[in-house]
């Protein structure tokens, strides 16, 4: 395995952070729309259980090939985040746009 820099320490520690922030932001709107406090779609529930279930196999996919193609222990760990990442960040933005319930 090539080594890794702290360069690619800090990329994947920032990455990470973002991806945890914005799963952060995802879980309070829609606990948000389980209180019929913010807009969510009726399927909203089910959707975050698919969705979690997709985004894992494809993290583990991802990283079994960049092990399987000699990636270092960083470039392993980011392929895995990369698929959670795009999905968090893809909730966050939707969700985001629906907003707040009005009380009219």
């Amino acid at each position: 395995m090539p080594p890794f820099s702290p360069v690619d320490l800090m990329r994947l520690s920032l990455n990470t952070a973002t991806m945890l922030m914005q799963a952060q932001s995802v879980i309070a709107m829609r606990m948000m729309g389980m209180a019929a406090v913010w807009t969510v779609s009726p399927s909203e529930n089910t959707r975050m259980v698919s969705e979690k279930m997709r985004a894992g196999i494809k993290a583990g996919a991802a990283a079994h090939r960049s092990a399987m193609q000699g990636g270092s222990a960083t470039d392993i760990a980011e392929a895995a985040l990369a698929p959670v990442k795009r999905a968090t960040a893809a909730n966050a933005r939707r969700l985001t746009r629906s907003g707040p319930k009005t009380p009219f």
